[in-house]
């Protein structure tokens, strides 16, 4: 009985020393001022290659897109907004956002590149 009574209290020490170690990592995780959507906005460069307005889809030849894990490529992806289409055509250089929606790749901001 003794002998429980002793692993039982190394156990509880041991479990309350480690406490601040996990409340540390736990911190760096989540920050605690959370990011804004503009923080987190990464633009990528690319080349319209082409706009299907009926699709409401584009095809960009891009570099890397940091947000995505994604190498450069070329690759057709919907828009979240039809009008972003009306901005850009084909040969157009472009500095954009893309991010993973529904399963999709999404372009959520275009712009001309400078």
């Amino acid at each position: 009985m003794r002998y429980k009574r002793v692993m039982l209290t190394i156990a509880i020490v041991t479990s309350a020393a480690m406490l601040p170690q996990f409340s540390t990592a736990e911190e760096k995780h989540h920050p605690a001022t959370p990011q804004t959507p503009a923080q987190e906005e990464t633009l990528s460069d690319g080349e319209i290659r082409k706009v299907d307005k009926d699709a409401k889809k584009i095809t960009i030849r891009h570099g890397p897109i940091v947000n995505l894990d994604m190498p450069n490529m070329t690759m057709v992806f919907q828009v979240k907004d039809p009008a972003l289409l009306e901005q850009v055509k084909a040969g157009d250089r472009v500095k954009f956002v893309a991010d993973k929606i529904g399963g999709a790749y999404v372009v959520t901001r275009i712009e001309p590149a400078k």
